[in-house]
């Protein structure tokens, strides 16, 4: 028998759903929401402000299982990683990085990625599929349940930040990640604020104004080289929306975010993109945005044609970019003796190595 899953539809979807099928009303389907995005039940049993009757019916029609997780595991610094499977068997991986001032879950959009970005492991893969609004809200929902992080949004929690930085573009999953991150946002369930929830894309331009129009998230862009020769190498879908007309898509974000600061992600390779003409280049790009520079250690993998920047290059680039004032922190890769850090990602089903281990990206 065939259970038709609960988790992906937005309210008024559920409402719906269990009206015209079950005659449930507004209420119940208000309570059911609450056990499903606030209290994160995965049994209806244990909905016990609910008709016994009601609770039957439910689980013999739904399911709000989640995904198998195939794999966990944990750093020593203490970065927490999850490979989740889908009833299809394709997989994605899901990484929780600890700090003192804040917990931070990097989820994924697509199984696999169609940009083929040269720096980036996850770029070597081919695109399977989307994630459904199901799938990327479960990747949250699993790190909930091993945190043990569920509770009333005015409690202090452990996962306080989302960055859609995993596998594959969000923007070319755009309805599918609007959806998911619209029921993440809900004041009834989960209760996420827009400002903790960070979209990070190599600048599909269409998606980039529809998102400020309809979204309004924190926006990361993977930047990468201050040239269109290079970027078009580096990040091959700018040979589509080259620079220029990304950095006015930029300008039109911040103001359609009340002058939301961009961040821009620059990945440091060595002999490529960190010269000290580059710094000034990427200052005179940016200039009029309100922006932070990411700066990413390049973290290598097998296969790769570069090499990280040296520390003293990176240091340099930074030290530049800060006297511009801008902030331009450098990313200390976290997770790295579980192949947890940025640019590794890659499915289980589509890795081949010697032995079965996950990498994830952050």
């Amino acid at each position: 028998m065939t259970f038709t899953s609960l988790i992906g539809l937005s309210f008024d979807e559920l409402k719906i759903e269990l009206q015209t099928q079950l005659g449930i009303e507004t209420y119940r389907v208000r309570q059911i929401w609450e056990w499903l995005y606030r209290f994160g039940q995965t049994s209806f049993a244990s909905m016990t402000n609910l008709p016994k009757t009601i609770r039957t019916t439910l689980s013999e029609r739904y399911t709000i299982e989640r995904p198998l997780i195939s794999m966990e595991q944990c750093s020593i610094d203490g970065t927490q990683k999850w490979l989740l499977q889908f009833d299809d068997k394709n997989e994605v991986e899901t990484v929780f990085i600890p700090e003192t001032d804040r917990g931070t879950l990097c989820i994924s959009s697509q199984v696999g990625c169609t940009l083929t970005c040269k720096f980036c492991h996850t770029g070597t893969q081919t695109l399977v599929r989307n994630l459904t609004a199901a799938d990327i809200l479960n990747q949250i929902m699993v790190a909930k349940d091993r945190l043990n992080d569920w509770g009333p949004v005015t409690e202090a929690r452990k996962l306080t930040n989302i960055v859609l930085m995993g596998m594959g573009e969000p923007l070319y999953n755009y309805d599918n990640v609007k959806k998911a991150m619209l029921i993440l946002m809900d004041q009834n369930g989960i209760g996420f604020g827009k400002r903790r929830i960070t979209l990070s894309t190599s600048g599909i331009i269409p998606f980039i104004d529809q998102c400020a129009d309809e979204i309004g998230l924190n926006l990361a862009i993977s930047l990468h080289a201050i040239r269109d020769d290079l970027r078009d190498e580096l990040v091959p879908v700018n040979r589509k929306y080259p620079l220029k007309e990304l950095l006015a898509a930029c300008h039109r974000y911040a103001e359609k975010t009340q002058h939301r600061r961009i961040t821009f992600e620059y990945v440091m390779l060595k002999g490529v993109n960190d010269s000290t003409a580059d710094a000034k280049e990427l200052i005179r790009l940016i200039k009029g945005i309100p922006a932070k520079i990411n700066l990413i250690p390049f973290n290598p993998w097998p296969g790769s044609d570069y090499t990280c920047s040296t520390p003293e290059a990176i240091q340099r680039f930074s030290s530049i970019i800060e006297q511009a004032g801008y902030m331009s922190p450098v990313r200390k890769p976290r997770g790295q003796d579980i192949l947890a850090a940025c640019g590794q990602l890659k499915s289980e089903s589509q890795r081949i190595v010697k032995h079965k281990v996950t990498e994830a990206i952050y």
